[in-house]
């Protein structure tokens, strides 16, 4: 463990639980980021197809592809955004609610066994230590103009 960098232990962490949800998906016919969408878009009320990218940390390009493979399934239906004519809102379909009360339950189970398996302490302390890389990223404290000047010399 000494020798494995922080952003490798994250990286194959990662790895691993994508994997395992995108395994479980495949059982449905679906992937990881259609039940991550599911769970992302407002079941009532739908949400902007703009405010998904972000709220998943999606590209674009992979959105527009995961939005039409569930257009494509019967998961969603794209109205107009009736405060904005040029933007769009995304509304699960009945089929789609189904699916996302299933992606829930996966989500939910894979929680539960790892409150089974790690001490409430460990999971704050985990919670804080990835809340501080989030926020060093999002602040750009890490490849910084005064980084960049002491590692010159090195």
């Amino acid at each position: 463990m000494k020798d494995k960098t922080i952003d490798y232990v994250l990286r194959a962490t990662w790895q691993a639980v994508s994997r395992m949800y995108n395994e479980e998906a495949q059982k449905y016919g679906a992937t990881m980021a259609t039940g991550f969408a599911l769970l992302s878009i407002d079941k009532e009320k739908g949400t902007p197809s703009t405010a998904l990218g972000p709220k998943m940390g999606m590209e674009a390009t992979s959105l527009t592809r995961t939005l039409k493979s569930m257009e494509e399934k019967g998961l969603i239906i794209r109205k107009p955004n009736p405060e904005d004519g040029r933007g769009v809102l995304i509304y699960l379909t009945d089929f789609g609610k189904e699916k996302r009360e299933l992606s829930r339950t996966n989500v939910l189970k894979f929680n539960e066994k790892i409150k089974q398996n790690v001490s409430e302490e460990q999971l704050r302390h985990f919670m804080e230590v990835a809340e501080t890389i989030n926020e060093l990223i999002l602040d750009k404290n890490i490849f910084n103009q005064e980084t960049v000047k002491d590692e010159k010399n090195y």
